[in-house]
């Protein structure tokens, strides 16, 4: 009797669990649909780069964008922040910025006693939506100390340690161009963004969109349609979302493939150092946020497919030779992606 009992309160339990999820699902796909249409009444023809940088915000990560001047990097990320609720600032990366100047710094305050007492002012770190401007212009001193907040969500300043808001994201971007007197960033830091994603030119259809509504008295402003807390709920919600057998084995299937050794050898001969674990646990979750975007509730073969370019593209590096023969990156994934279907 007691067994019956426990069975039916254990399944009763399960429901309401399941029930429970499933509304906080449908009202996760409401509030992301408003977001993306949101963002779309700003940004003209770049829809690609805009599901990207949500799915990267949604899964919890930062984003590198890489893209020529000119192509509203800077108005995606101060529209998502309006868009999403979150307090948005934006640092300018040069040479000569240093680490303070984005941590904060302490500074000496004299009572009116006469005592005096040190008192840490707050850099623009201190913020829940970053955006590092060409961060490969800052120095590796300067990038580090940006790049250790995005892991570990602290800065320490004096031995003292300072809890950085939530959500925290960083969004920096790159100019592949000029790169005389820059500093590219480390594999290791590289590896701290969940995506890396490529921001190209638009079609002439919106272009020519942006020549008519961006060239007007008006100036359009973007509307919240959700708020840090509702995103923090999403960010959760696609941690619980379900990811079937399959999928995680083309997960393992594709990152696996893409290290020296381990794959086709035609294909991986090519490749001088290839992703690693982080790489998998970033392609789960974007997969996860990718499927809750295009509103669904479980990710399929084909987020696997459109995801593994922007979160492998920075993780791994061609041979000389590969070089020197004309392959890229893109290609070599493109024929690992292919194996999957």
């Amino acid at each position: 009797m007691n067994a019956t009992t426990n069975l039916q309160q254990a399944t009763l339990q399960t429901a309401s669990f399941e029930e429970a999820v499933t509304r906080q699902a449908e009202q996760a796909l409401e509030k992301v649909a408003a977001a993306r249409a949101a963002v779309g009444e700003i940004i003209f023809g770049q829809t690609q780069v805009v599901e990207e940088t949500l799915v990267t915000l949604m899964a919890g990560g930062h984003g590198l964008l890489v893209g020529v001047p000119g192509l509203a990097k800077t108005k995606l990320v101060d529209t998502l922040g309006a868009v999403l609720g979150l307090d948005a600032r934006r640092v300018q990366f040069t040479p000569d910025l240093m680490p303070a100047d984005i941590l904060g710094s302490e500074i000496m305050e004299e009572a009116a006693d006469g005592r005096r007492a040190f008192r840490f002012v707050r850099g623009p770190i201190f913020a829940q939506l970053l955006m590092a401007d060409e961060i490969n212009r800052a120095s590796p001193r300067t990038q580090s100390a940006l790049l250790q907040s995005m892991q570990e969500y602290h800065v320490t300043v004096a031995g003292e340690r300072h809890d950085l808001p939530r959500p925290f994201h960083v969004l920096a971007t790159q100019n592949p161009l000029e790169q005389e007197g820059t500093y590219p960033l480390p594999e290791a830091q590289l590896d701290r963004f969940l995506m890396q994603i490529d921001v190209l030119y638009p079609d002439r259809a919106a272009e020519k969109r942006i020549l008519i509504e961006t060239t007007g008295e008006g100036d359009a402003r973007p509307t919240a349609a959700m708020t840090a807390e509702d995103l923090m709920a999403i960010q959760r919600l696609v941690r619980r979302l379900p990811v079937g057998d399959r999928i995680v084995e083309a997960i393992l299937d594709i990152v696996r493939a893409a290290r020296p050794g381990e794959g086709d050898a035609a294909i991986t001969r090519h490749v001088a150092w290839g992703p690693g674990p982080r790489a998998a646990q970033a392609l789960m979750l974007a997969s996860r946020a990718r499927a809750l975007v295009d509103g669904r509730l479980a990710p399929s073969l084909d987020d696997i497919i459109a995801l593994s370019e922007p979160v492998l593209k920075h993780r791994m590096a061609l041979t000389f030779a590969a070089r020197a023969e004309g392959e890229t990156i893109s290609t070599v994934i493109a024929r690992l992606a292919a194996r999957l279907g």
